[in-house]
């Protein structure tokens, strides 16, 4: 009993979702450094701000601009991670439902 399997289209399944996963994380790499240079850069600016205030109603102005101003630069992050995430999703699915056929 001979059977002749045909490893070429797995093979070349396996390739294509390798490849999927590679750029992913490439992208997710990148978005990560930006978010960490983002933040530093955040602080450094917000040290300097600090540096000038003098009174405490200074202080507590200051307090809820840079929170407010973080968690907006955290949340426009973490949209950047989720749209690369759904996008990486899709793109996953799709060469799967190729594949399929």
């Amino acid at each position: 009993m001979t059977n002749n399997i045909d490893m070429q289209k797995p093979l070349e399944a396996v390739k294509t979702l390798m490849t999927l996963q590679a750029a992913t994380i490439n992208q997710s790499v990148e978005l990560q450094k930006k978010a960490g240079e983002d933040l530093a850069s955040f602080f450094k600016t917000e040290v300097e701000k600090a540096k000038e205030l003098k009174t405490p109603e200074d202080v507590v102005k200051f307090n809820v601009a840079a929170n407010t101003a973080l968690f907006e630069m955290l949340k426009t992050q973490g949209e950047a991670f989720t749209a690369l995430a759904t996008s990486s999703s899709k793109n996953a699915m799709e060469e799967i439902q190729k594949l399929a056929k």
